[in-house]
This record gives structure tokens, C-alpha cells and sequence, in this order.
């Protein structure tokens, strides 16, 4: 079975950090660029990052530039998004997604993924 279980998110102050993780198992993970998305209450989903297949390449929402940072151990078939910097307009359902693909590219478009996560509620606020 293919799956993708999102975990590491929390409360937290305004300024601090958290790490996400995004554990994959049934598949190649070789073979597939991995985004992270959110979801705030009443807003659509939007990309935050993602990751091609070796890593190499990334990519950043501008909110988070700077801020983010995104990176894949395929050997433990394991995506991470570290968290600094935290702000409220961070706070929203965090999910990890998948999709195969040739290219050691990748873009957030969350139309272009066909494996999700559940999500990770992540909560900045004072």
C-alpha cells in the first residue's frame, strides 16, 4: 500500500521552530519529487516546497524563502521540512505529497501530486 504519514507539528510561540516529517513507505521513493502544502481554515491549499528525487533541487513558496528548509534522506524514505522563524500566518493543516516522475526537478503545483498525506496541524500563535 502507498502511503505517506505527515508528523512533528504542534504549538508553538511566534519566532520558533518545528521540524515536519513526511515517512513514505510502498513505493520507490527514488523515483518521486515530494512537495510540502498547506491549508489554512477557509483558504485553499497551496505549496510551501518541494523536492526532487535526489534532493538537488528545491523549491520555495515565497512566504517561507528563507525561512524553510526542505530536505530528503531516500535511504530512510523521509522527507523533512524545518520550520524557523515561525509566524501565525504559518498556522495550517501541513501536508507531504508525492508523485512519480523522470525529472530531477519538481514544482508545487499541488495538481501534479497524486499521494497524500493526512496532514499535521501546525499551530503560531502567543
Amino acid at each position: 500500500q502507498l502511503q505517506l504519514v505527515e508528523s512533528g507539528g504542534g504549538l508553538v510561540q511566534p519566532g520558533g521552530s518545528l521540524r515536519l516529517s513526511c515517512a513514505a513507505s510502498g513505493f520507490l521513493v527514488d523515483d518521486y519529487a515530494i512537495g510540502w502544502f498547506r491549508q489554512a481554515p477557509g483558504k485553499e491549499r497551496e505549496g510551501v516546497s518541494c523536492v526532487g528525487r535526489s534532493g538537488g533541487y528545491t523549491t520555495y513558496a515565497d512566504s517561507v524563502r528563507g525561512r524553510f528548509a526542505i530536505t530528503r534522506v531516500n535511504a530512510e524514505k523521509a522527507v523533512y521540512l524545518q520550520m524557523n522563524s515561525l509566524e501565525p500566518e504559518d498556522t495550517a493543516v501541513y501536508y507531504c505529497a508525492a508523485v512519480q516522475t523522470l525529472s530531477s526537478a519538481c514544482a508545487t503545483a499541488r495538481g501534479r501530486y497524486n499521494l497524500w498525506g493526512q496532514g499535521t496541524q501546525v499551530t503560531v500563535s502567543s
